[in-house]
């Protein structure tokens, strides 16, 4: 099979069911920043990471193909696979009830960084939020799940808690923001 098609040299792809689209589209860019979204975790799985970390992130990669699968089928179509759902936000929200057992309660806002991995997650996660933003907007177009909107906003949860939990198990110290305007 060829990489290349022409089909969408004139500015239009196809969603699952056949329906030909702008590439312009809401839902064309919710999933393109879902797959922005999975390639930044990629990235995130390249560096050294927890068992826990490595666990997690091929499971999330395997849930954001499901993810764009679903954002690129209309309702009216018939889904090649199922639809992400409340099992899925469920093992987010475990996810993060067990990351947070090993960190400090935050107080204060931190400043994005860290390790490699933990600078990535943090990345992913505003990649993330325009992810959720993009299918919100998207919604307001075209059916989309309630569900995808929960697993987008506990998504962006979960990987500011796995940034936190890398850099933790990294040794790597979280920096706290102070609203002062001076140098350090």
């Amino acid at each position: 099979m060829k990489i290349y098609t022409r089909k969408g040299d004139r500015g239009e792809t196809s969603l699952f069911g056949g329906q030909r689209v702008s590439k312009s589209q809401h839902r064309i860019r919710a999933y393109g920043t879902v797959d922005e979204l999975n390639s930044f975790i990629g990235l995130a799985a390249s560096y050294e990471l927890s068992e826990v970390g490595k666990k997690h992130l091929k499971k999330l990669q395997k849930l954001l193909f499901i993810l764009g699968a679903d954002l690129a089928t209309p309702h009216s179509a018939k889904p090649r696979i199922d639809r992400i759902g409340q099992e899925e936000v469920d093992f987010l929200e475990e996810a993060i009830d067990e990351m947070e057992k090993e960190l400090e309660p935050l107080k204060n806002f931190i400043l994005p960084g860290g390790s490699q991995a933990g600078s990535t997650l943090h990345i992913a996660r505003t990649v993330c939020r325009r992810a959720e933003r993009a299918a919100v907007a998207c919604q307001k177009w075209h059916n989309v799940s309630g569900q995808t909107i929960k697993f987008l906003n506990r998504l962006s949860d979960f990987l500011f808690v796995m940034a936190r939990f890398e850099n933790k198990r990294k040794g790597t110290p979280e920096e706290t923001w102070k609203p002062d305007r001076q140098d350090p």
